[in-house]
């Protein structure tokens, strides 16, 4: 894809900016924890690797991921979610701490685990993945406590960024206490959704789906141009969002929005090394580039161009804003 030199020059003017931007994130916290080690023997007792364990990283994932983006990019993220008084919990704030996101906006709940995704990874390869999680709904309680925090953050904040990974913090009614109160006050809404009614994302400024969220968002099954544009037109009309990127993975990604006007965006990948939180990565430089005043054509691809760097690093990923302008300059 092959970019005018003005429009480049632009491109690197948001990335700049992003200093300046303050985002609220609100969505589902996750730890993820990576188990490193390498495999010479199959066991005797099942036919699996047997992995022997070098080293043991934790990451800040989900949404906080996508916050640990928005803070590497060098803006202001302020952290919205849940975690228990858990060995999980205190390892996620101390690295949301450590990473100088603000956690003000965090809140306990007693009735449910942290959150903790672990993967082996033995020669560079994901053997396994192990999931420890209560898929529970939020109680009243901590809603009205979110609720609260949020709408009081808002003179503050330039922009809401929903990170929702279907955990049980991300729900209709708080949505429908938020987002009207964050339009209503001119504040950018980038979603990036899950296998949810896509109705409770209203109002939204942009909604990043990937190809499989959309094809059940719409209920039709993308299979060329034609279908992708069908589905698209189905998502637009059900949550009335003014802007639609969907995230296609080694296609690219699609702008469309409800007018009918469409603009495809081929990878700026160079190698594909792990696609884990590529959608983060999308969804946070989004948010920061239409805060900055980018039109959503000039947000998705900066956005691209940090999607194609992140894959290209293993495990959840960031990009820095000298790494974005560097590689909106080649483009």
């Amino acid at each position: 894809m092959e970019v005018a030199k003005s429009l480049k020059e632009r491109l690197i003017s948001i990335v700049k900016t992003f200093k300046d931007q303050k985002v609220l994130v609100l969505g589902d916290l996750i730890l993820d924890q990576f188990i490193w080690g390498s495999v010479d023997r199959i066991s005797p007792e099942a036919p699996v690797p047997v992995v022997l364990v070098k080293k043991e990283e934790f990451r800040l994932g989900g949404a906080g991921n996508v916050a640990t983006n928005i803070r590497s990019l060098g803006a202001h993220p302020l952290m919205v979610g849940v975690i228990n008084t858990d060995t999980a919990g205190d390892r996620i704030q101390h690295e949301l701490e450590r990473a100088g996101i603000t956690t003000s906006g965090l809140l306990i709940d007693l009735g449910r685990p942290t959150i903790v995704k672990t993967r082996i990874i033995a020669q560079h390869q994901q053997v396994c993945r192990v999931d420890r999680e209560a898929q529970t709904i939020m109680s009243l309680e901590l809603l009205k406590k979110s609720t609260t925090f949020t709408l009081a953050s808002l003179p503050k904040i330039d922009a809401v960024l929903v990170s929702d990974y279907g955990k049980g913090f991300i729900t209709q009614r708080l949505l429908c206490n938020v987002l009207p109160m964050a339009h209503q006050a001119g504040k950018i809404i980038a979603v990036d959704p899950k296998f949810n009614d896509y109705c409770i994302y209203r109002p939204a400024t942009i909604l990043t789906p990937n190809k499989k969220e959309t094809e059940f968002a719409s209920g039709i099954q993308i299979r060329d141009e034609k279908s992708l544009r069908l589905a698209a037109t189905a998502v637009l009309k059900k949550t009335r969002a003014e802007n639609l990127l969907i995230t296609r993975g080694e296609e690219g990604m699609t702008l469309f929005r409800p007018t009918g006007y469409s603009r495809h965006i081929p990878t700026f990948a160079r190698e594909v090394f792990d696609v884990t939180g590529a959608g983060d990565t999308v969804v946070a430089t989004l948010a920061l580039a239409l805060s900055a005043r980018a039109n959503p054509e000039e947000a998705a691809i900066i956005a691209n161009s940090a999607a194609g760097l992140v894959v290209g690093k293993l495990g959840t990923a960031s990009v820095n804003p000298t790494e974005l302008i560097q590689a909106i300059s080649q483009l």
